[in-house]
């Protein structure tokens, strides 16, 4: 198995960029503005078991009043460090900013200059017996208790936000909230490792893993203003890349040998107590601050997280002004880009003005100084496909009926189940491992988050992609709310992954926006641009449980159910809407072997094997996607009844 060279190591600020939140990036305010009106301190704050935490404190220069307490707890280190030393932006709004409160940063137990044993993900302690039992809540708590009485001319009021792992801990702070806390922010938080991140229904991310875990998986050993190390390869190629590698087992082997967080997914290969332990779900309890969970339709990291919390939090909190926010934004988008457009697709308005200004800010306002309530609705959402702002009173919408849409003969998609007839009406494929279907057209070392929407024409042109698409709708289909695929499938041999694609086809004569800036790069044609609204993987052996896996039987037609995240989406008029299915997605998932081993972390080269894959649509065996309508189902039309053929 050839090896591809080490480079250098990936500098703290790469593993930023790399989640997504944005470090670095200059505001309005910069430096300058914050040395001027804010005064930096730094306190080692002191928890109940007495470990303390190292926590960077600004308050406004101006003492004529007081000011409530902005707080963000990370991971990812309070740089820049020393008193005197100011950063570009404080939070991730410089409208904030210009109000003026006390912005605090803190570093996490266990990481960069904060005492205490790091572990992710920390396991939440619903009964806490005595002062050694500590977790995220407790953390905070304590941290809140220590500056309302220690930081001057504070209002008695605290909000917490935090995007990516700091959402984690924003949502771990609501529990059981010191009386203080009155508005939280989990801003695409992560909510279960299962699920947002790594795993998607037990299939593993190596395209994002492996360059994140290469950094962050390692332990520190001693206090320091930077803990972050690893390597990055020189490839550019990362199809290229992991090829070579091979098989996962050689990932420890060449690269992570010692890395306690891949060695850790090695030992766990199924939802075992060690990941149930590390979901924050079930312990969304006793929340008493205002909650506005915000999140991206197009986050290639943490979809599921936003989603999960704001309805778990409702579920356990009925009371509570409980709110959700989903923007037309990648991984963080709304603090560090414009939200105007994402690769090749243009979302007409700068989005992330909008939420800011109108959202985020009001909400702070509101709950922390007394500001008039705002008009925010339960639920804010972007319309990817009409580029509107909708509000809702729930979500999912309970006026959204269930509509499934069938895969039919020569690629069709149908609106009726299929009718009577061979029962062994399939479409087919070869997957072959040493040629597996890419996830990307970019030539990429790493997971890019225009993936999410990207033309889907590169695929649906490979013979080991199944593709179905409707005629042209002659009326608006809005889709609004999570999916699932009912797969009815077969393989020749006991282990597959199965891929499904939800896709808006454009109109062949849809215009290409004219490019209006000289830095941007050479706009792709949008005629029949095959755009991808949502897309979802299961490892196949997990489709009965996620904690017990088992083969499927060679040949054997068999039940998959995928859940596909949420959507808010309208295919207008003139479009067509597609699914592709495919088995494999790579480098995005690693490879699954198609011979089922106990774990497939440790399997070898000669576990790979070809397997033809097959997809039914018949009457008794109905492969079909379930989508939440926004419209009544009978009044679903395109224009060609062939479509109604099987």
């Amino acid at each position: 198995m050839s090896r591809v060279h080490r480079a250098v190591p990936i500098t703290a600020l790469v593993v930023i960029a790399l989640l997504g939140l944005g470090a670095g990036c200059s505001q309005p305010e910069g430096e300058a503005y914050i040395r001027q009106h804010y005064r930096k301190a730094e306190y080692r704050i002191p928890m109940r078991d007495g470990a303390k935490l190292h926590t960077a404190v600004f308050t406004p220069r101006d003492t004529s009043q007081a000011y409530p307490i902005l707080m963000m707890r990370t991971p990812y280190g309070c740089r820049p460090y020393g008193e005197d030393a100011y950063p570009a932006r404080l939070g991730l709004n410089p409208l904030l900013t210009e109000r003026g409160y006390i912005f605090v940063t803190q570093d996490v137990r266990g990481t960069h200059m904060s005492e205490g044993r790091f572990e992710n993900m920390r396991a939440h302690i619903a009964t806490k017996r005595g002062p050694n039992d500590v977790d995220e809540s407790s953390d905070t708590y304590d941290t809140i208790e220590w500056l309302i009485k220690n930081i001057p001319n504070n209002n008695g009021r605290v909000g917490q936000w935090g995007i990516s792992y700091p959402g984690f801990y924003a949502a771990a702070g609501m529990i059981d909230a010191h009386p203080a806390l009155r508005a939280v922010s989990p801003q695409a938080p992560i909510a279960d490792w299962w699920y947002d991140d790594f795993h998607h229904h037990g299939a593993f991310f190596l395209a994002h893993a492996f360059p994140f875990l290469s950094v962050f998986g390692h332990e520190r050993e001693s206090l320091t203003e930077s803990h972050f190390r690893g390597l990055e390869v020189t490839a550019p190629d990362g199809y290229a890349f992991y090829q070579q590698v091979g098989p996962l087992r050689n990932i420890k082997a060449q690269y992570l040998p010692n890395n306690p967080l891949w060695n850790a997914m090695v030992e766990h290969p199924t939802y075992d107590a060690y990941w149930q332990a590390r979901n924050i779900l079930p312990h969304l309890n006793n929340v008493s601050p205002a909650v506005m969970t915000v999140g991206g339709w197009y986050d290639a990291e943490d979809l599921y997280g936003p989603l999960m919390i704001y309805q778990s939090a409702e579920a356990k909190n009925p009371n509570v002004d409980n709110s959700l926010v989903m923007g037309p934004w990648v991984h963080g988008g709304w603090s560090r880009t414009d939200g105007d457009r994402l690769g090749d697709i243009d979302y007409g308005s700068k989005t992330s003005a909008y939420y800011q200004k109108d959202i985020e800010l009001p909400f702070f306002e509101h709950h922390l100084r007394d500001a008039p309530a705002p008009q925010l609705a339960e639920a804010i959402m972007f319309d990817t496909g009409s580029n509107t702002w909708r509000k809702f009173d729930d979500w999912p919408p309970a006026t959204a009926r269930l509509q499934s849409i069938f895969t039919a003969v020569e690629g069709r998609l149908n609106l009726n189940t299929p009718q009577s007839g061979s029962n062994n009406a399939y479409d087919e494929f070869v997957s072959d491992p040493k040629h597996p279907v890419p996830f990307t057209e970019r030539i990429t070392l790493r997971m890019p988050r225009t993936y999410m929407n990207e033309d889907q024409r590169f695929a649906s042109r490979r013979p080991d992609v199944l593709t179905y698409q409707t005629e042209t709708l002659t009326d608006a289909l809005t889709i609004a709310g999570p999916m699932t695929a009912h797969l009815w499938v077969s393989t020749s041999e006991s282990a597959a992954d199965w891929v499904v694609k939800l896709i808006d086809v454009l109109p062949d004569d849809t215009p290409t926006p004219e490019q209006d800036r000289n830095d941007w790069p050479k706009l792709k044609p949008l005629g029949g641009y095959q755009m991808m609204v949502r897309s979802e993987v299961i490892r196949g052996r997990f489709r009965n449980s996620h904690a017990r896996p088992e083969p499927f039987t060679p040949n054997e037609t068999t039940l998959v159910k995928l859940p596909l995240q949420d959507v808010l989406h309208t295919f207008k008029p003139g479009h067509r809407l597609m699914i592709q299915i495919q088995s494999t997605w790579f480098p995005l998932v690693d490879i699954n072997p198609q011979r089922y081993v106990p774990n497939i972390f440790e399997a070898t080269e000669g576990d790979f094997e070809k397997a033809k894959h097959r997809v039914y649509r018949s009457s008794e065996y109905p492969t079909r996607l379930e989508v939440p309508v926004l419209r009544p189902a009978d009044r679903l039309t395109w224009s060609d009844s062939r479509a109604s053929r099987n």
